[in-house]
């Protein structure tokens, strides 16, 4: 009899570990192309700019979740096959998680700067001193963390700038969401409209926005139609005919999934 009861302690140890290891079914997201295999359901953070970028990416099915242990734990499970995460969030988070793995190719980079006409320096030079003093006083990655990582920030416009004196144009595009689109309000918004409306309030001017297509954001600035443009503005973009600020968001979205 003791001996059976040894056996069966044994057995059920054995079955008790087999279940604490399951990790779910297997990963089957192993490369970009895999992220959008039909069937794929995919995850990301509620009111994040991944969970938008998968959704305009056409990924087949996005469920949006409040907070990351949630979505890792329901990653493991098998719920969702994948997700898709700002890569600030992902450094902090994987140092902790257990069963997951970054792919080794980010979903998107980007690397987004302003346009400036090439004769205007001395607006450049103003929009690098922004940058650099919204960095500075976190504003930067206040908005980077509440617009790509779902965290809770909210902009203040600073009190020691002089009066508002003049304006500056900016074209941005009205459909590329989440870095700048038209809400239900009709009223622009988006990462790189906040960003701008910072860097005004920096400046001490107003901020006048002029849509404009995405692939005539480099020529509104060229032809003068607008002082600033933002959008996918990497240095080799400007082929020379503008100048570019530096930038004010370097990042990437990746890919977690299960090992």
């Amino acid at each position: 009899m003791k001996r059976l009861i040894i056996i069966v302690l044994i057995a059920f140890t054995i079955l008790f570990m087999m279940g604490c290891g399951s990790s779910g079914p297997p990963n089957e997201v192993n490369s970009i192309e895999d992220v959008s295999a039909p069937g794929r359901t995919i995850g990301a953070l509620s009111g994040s700019a991944s969970a938008m970028l998968a959704r305009d990416l056409g990924l087949v099915s996005v469920v949006t979740f409040d907070d990351v242990d949630s979505m890792l734990n329901h990653l493991r499970l098998g719920t969702i096959d994948c997700i898709v995460i700002e890569q600030a969030v992902a450094d902090e988070i994987m140092a902790d998680a257990s069963g997951v793995r970054v792919l080794s190719e980010p979903l998107l980079e980007y690397d987004l700067r302003f346009a400036v006409a090439r004769e205007n320096n001395q607006l450049l030079d103003a929009v690098n001193r922004a940058i650099e003093a919204l960095e500075n006083n976190g504003t930067l990655s206040g908005l980077r963390g509440r617009h790509f990582a779902g965290r809770n920030f909210t902009y203040r416009p600073p009190t020691d700038v002089p009066a508002r004196s003049g304006y500056l144009s900016l074209a941005v595009s009205p459909d590329s969401a989440p870095f700048s689109y038209v809400n239900e309000h009709g009223v622009f918004s988006g990462f790189d409209v906040e960003v701008a409306i910072a860097v005004s309030d920096y400046l001490g001017v107003e901020l006048r926005i002029i849509p404009e297509d995405v692939s005539e954001l480099i020529p509104s600035v060229w032809f003068g139609r607008a002082d600033l443009a933002l959008g996918w503005l990497p240095d080799d973009v400007s082929g020379g005919i503008v100048n570019i600020s530096e930038s004010y968001a370097d990042s990437a979205h990746v890919v977690i999934v299960r090992r």
